[in-house]
């Protein structure tokens, strides 16, 4: 793909995020997403390998599915209510639908099936994307609407969610797979929170974005894509594999990274207001997810013995990503727990 095609599709994606997070038309919500999926779209299927066109269409099928129900619902409240706005959904149906569309565009379960086929599909650039950028515009409406959406169905859809992530990811051994569970997990953290306190839901898509950056780039530093690949992390950069080790167990929860912050703060939230059964839910099931990093975690400890490997360097594929990005993202997700009095709302 020629470089102006890439800065043409790059600056798409851009525009139809911002367009959603700045609008409050369900029209223009609705073009800025459809801008975002349409851009997506040629970036997945760019290595033209039958993997990736298969994954490049059912995400197109999905987010349009998902789009046409954002529309539907957003007609039945405009026909009820004579509103456009996206401040004033008020139908009781139209807010199911755009609950569940929403849920559909992030990846929740029951709708989550999407997801870890289509980032097996892509490449680990084009899966950072999706994981993170791609979230931005339906979080932002979920975010907007979060006193108006269905709180029910949100709650149902993130416990779900949590458990299935953690389930999901027990017995892969493709990386890609791994993430898009986590993400699903992740997801259905923010999911939980957000009809309680849009802020703490806020916190965790960011923590999430902080988190998974750092650690999607070591893995393309180093070119690994399985488990087993993690074994060998230390013959492409030795001080990667304890940095890449402690982004995972961040990404899990495991106090006393920043990952913990966010889910310390949601289950002390959920225990205020005296919803002890959902917090003790979300709790066991995050210790699926946390068993998983542990078991990536050990693959990297292994190549960190007294006496490693000789070898210098793969000879498979040779590393070549700058590490600059890397090295600015990373601190601030393994080290932030100190900042959590300051993000108490």
């Amino acid at each position: 793909m020629s470089p102006m095609i890439t800065s043409i599709l790059i600056l798409s994606l851009a525009t139809g995020t911002i367009i959603t997070m700045a609008s409050f038309h369900w029209l223009l919500a609705w073009m800025g997403l459809e801008l975002n999926t349409l851009a997506i779209l040629p970036i997945i299927s760019e290595s033209h390998h039958p993997r990736a066109t298969e994954a490049s269409t059912k995400y197109f099928l999905t987010q349009a599915a998902a789009s046409s129900l954002i529309l539907f619902s957003s007609v039945m409240n405009a026909q009820a209510t004579g509103q456009w706005s996206i401040l004033q959904l008020e139908d009781p149906l139209a807010q199911t639908l755009l609950t569940v569309a929403l849920a559909m565009k992030l990846g929740l379960a029951p709708a989550h099936f999407w997801l870890p086929e289509v980032l097996q599909g892509s490449s680990f650039k084009t899966g950072l994307i999706i994981i993170t950028w791609q979230k931005l515009a339906p979080m932002t409406l979920l975010l907007l609407t979060w006193n108006q959406a269905s709180m029910l169905t949100l709650m149902m859809m993130g416990s779900l969610s949590v458990a299935v992530g953690g389930l999901g990811g027990l017995n892969q051994t493709q990386l890609r797979k791994v993430i898009a569970f986590s993400s699903i997990a992740h997801l259905g953290w923010m999911a939980t929170i957000v009809t309680k306190s849009n802020k703490l839901a806020l916190l965790n898509l960011t923590m999430y974005i902080l988190i998974s950056t750092p650690m999607m780039l070591s893995l393309i530093f180093s070119s690994t894509k399985t488990t087993q690949d993690l074994t060998t992390t230390w013959t492409t950069s030795p001080m990667l594999a304890p940095l890449t080790m402690m982004t995972l167990l961040s990404l899990g929860g495991l106090p006393p990274l920043s990952g913990f912050m966010p889910k310390w703060l949601t289950l002390e939230e959920l225990l205020t207001q005296n919803m002890t059964p959902l917090a003790t839910v979300l709790a066991v099931s995050t210790l699926l997810s946390l068993f998983f990093y542990l078991r990536l975690s050990y693959s990297l400890s292994v190549t960190l013995s007294p006496n490693p490997t000789k070898i210098s360097s793969k000879w498979r594929l040779k590393p070549n990503t700058s590490a600059l990005p890397l090295s600015i993202t990373l601190p601030p997700s393994i080290l932030a727990l100190p900042l959590t009095p300051l993000m108490k709302p």
